[in-house]
C-alpha cells in the first residue's frame, strides 16, 4: 500500500491554520473536492479544534457543522475518496458513521469517550487512535517524558488493545505530533517513526502539517511553513508512515512520489 493523503478540512472558526475559513457548507465541499483532484486519497473533516488551549465544542454544535458537510461530500464523492470524522465524542462519530463518512479519527485514543471505540466497532468503521495525555486545553502546560518513543509506543499499545477488545479490526495509530509534546518529544517521535510502527504492528497516520514544531525550528509563521512541512513529511514516508495528514495537498503528493521512490531505489540497493 503507497501512503494515502488525508486532506485536512477544519469546519471551525478557531482551528491553528485554517479557522473560519468556510463560511458556507457548499464552499466546505468545494474545498474537499479540489482536494480530492489534487490526490487526497481522503478527507479528514473536523468541527472541534483540538489546538493547544482550544475550548471544548458541545456535541450538538460540532454535529451542526459537519454534518452537512459529510452527508453533500459523500453524495459527491461516491466512492472515490474516504471521508474520516476527526472528534473524540462518540455521539458526534455515531452520527458522522451515519452521514457517509468511514473512519473515526479521535486524537485522544478513545480515553475522552471511551464509547466511541464501540460505536466504531458497531458500525464496521476504520479508527484512528491518537496519542493524547489530558485534553487539549491543558496538553501543553505540563509535559514530562523520560522516554518519548517508549512511553507513546506503550500507550499506544494499550489503546489499540482497548479498541480491539472492544471490536475494532481496522486499526490505526497515530503518534500525536504537537499533542502534548514539546520539539524535543516530537523530534525524537519523528526520528523513530520505523520503530515506532514496528512496535505497534498497525499502519501508522503522521501529521506534521505547519505545525508550531516546524515554527519553531525556522521561525516561519504559520501559512510560511510548506517547505518545513514537506521535510518532515517526507522522512515520515521514508520510515513507513501510511498516511499523511495534510493542509497542503498538491505539495505533498510531489513529496510522497518523490520520497518514495529514493526509498525503493535504496531498498534495491
Amino acid at each position: 500500500m503507497g501512503t494515502l493523503l488525508v486532506g485536512i478540512l477544519n469546519l471551525t472558526p478557531d482551528s491553528f491554520s485554517d479557522g473560519g475559513r468556510f463560511p458556507s457548507p457548499a464552499d466546505a465541499v468545494g474545498a474537499a473536492l479540489t482536494m480530492v483532484a489534487e490526490g487526497a486519497d481522503w478527507i479528514d473533516v473536523g468541527g472541534e479544534s483540538t489546538r493547544p488551549g482550544s475550548v471544548p465544542v458541545p456535541a450538538d454544535e460540532e454535529m451542526a457543522r459537519v454534518l452537512p458537510v459529510i452527508r453533500d461530500l459523500s453524495a459527491r464523492l461516491a466512492g472515490r475518496a474516504r471521508i474520516s470524522i476527526d472528534t473524540y465524542k462518540a455521539s458526534t462519530a455515531r452520527a458522522a458513521l451515519a452521514a457517509g463518512a468511514s473512519v473515526v479519527n479521535d486524537d485522544s485514543g478513545g480515553l475522552l469517550d471511551p464509547e466511541i471505540l464501540k460505536v466504531t466497532a458497531d458500525a464496521g468503521a476504520t479508527i484512528v487512535l491518537g496519542h493524547l495525555r489530558g485534553r487539549p486545553a491543558t496538553m501543553q502546560n505540563e509535559i514530562h517524558f523520560a522516554d518519548t518513543v517508549a512511553e507513546v509506543a506503550s500507550e499506544l499499545t494499550q489503546r489499540i488493545d482497548q479498541a480491539r477488545g472492544c471490536g475494532c479490526r481496522d486499526v490505526w495509530a497515530d503518534p500525536g505530533i504537537g499533542f502534548g509534546k514539546g520539539l524535543a518529544h516530537n523530534l525524537a517521535l519523528l526520528g523513530n517513526l520505523a520503530a515506532l510502527r514496528e512496535r505497534l504492528g498497525v499502519p501508522l497516520m503522521i501529521g506534521v502539517s505547519r505545525k508550531r514544531f516546524i515554527g519553531e525550528l525556522t521561525g516561519r509563521a504559520v501559512h510560511e511553513r510548506v517547505f518545513g512541512s514537506a521535510a518532515a513529511a517526507a522522512l515520515a514516508v521514508a520510515q513507513g508512515a501510511a498516511a499523511l495528514r495534510v493542509h497542503d495537498v498538491q505539495a505533498m503528493r510531489d513529496v510522497i512520489c518523490v520520497a518514495k521512490a529514493i526509498a525503493h531505489a535504496k531498498r534495491l540497493g
